[in-house]
């Protein structure tokens, strides 16, 4: 089965320009198109398409997933660098998800201290 781009933006919930900027930037290798030059999406590319969109949503840069797509095209003998990428970023998440365990943690200190606050202010 066939998607179009509107098929795929709307399944994703994003921008059929942000599709087609990916595709640009060699996101998105080897969408067929039809004969009036429309693109064809399949269930691969829209999964692939999720996947990207969650790895840029943790910071992932457009060059580095470009890399993940040309070892993939390169095929399963690129697997141990692809898998080095990954868990680089693994890396990288799990020391900013610390950072914002600590903002969180400073952020609730700070409300529970204003609630004590307010809570005086209201009995007085």
């Amino acid at each position: 089965m066939n998607f179009s781009i509107k098929e795929v933006s709307e399944r994703l919930g994003i921008p059929p320009h942000t599709i087609r900027y990916y595709e640009k930037e060699g996101l998105l290798p080897n969408i067929q198109r039809d004969p009036n030059g429309n693109r064809m999406f399949e269930q691969k590319d829209v999964d692939w398409i999720d996947i990207m969109m969650r790895l840029r949503a943790t910071g992932m840069s457009v060059v580095t997933v470009r890399k993940m797509v040309d070892l993939t095209v390169k095929g399963d003998v690129t697997i141990p660098e692809r898998k080095a990428i990954l868990e680089k970023h693994k890396l990288e998440l799990q020391r900013k998800q610390v950072e914002l365990d600590r903002a969180n943690e400073v952020v609730n200190k700070k409300l529970l201290i204003y609630e004590s606050m307010m809570s005086v202010h209201i009995r007085e």
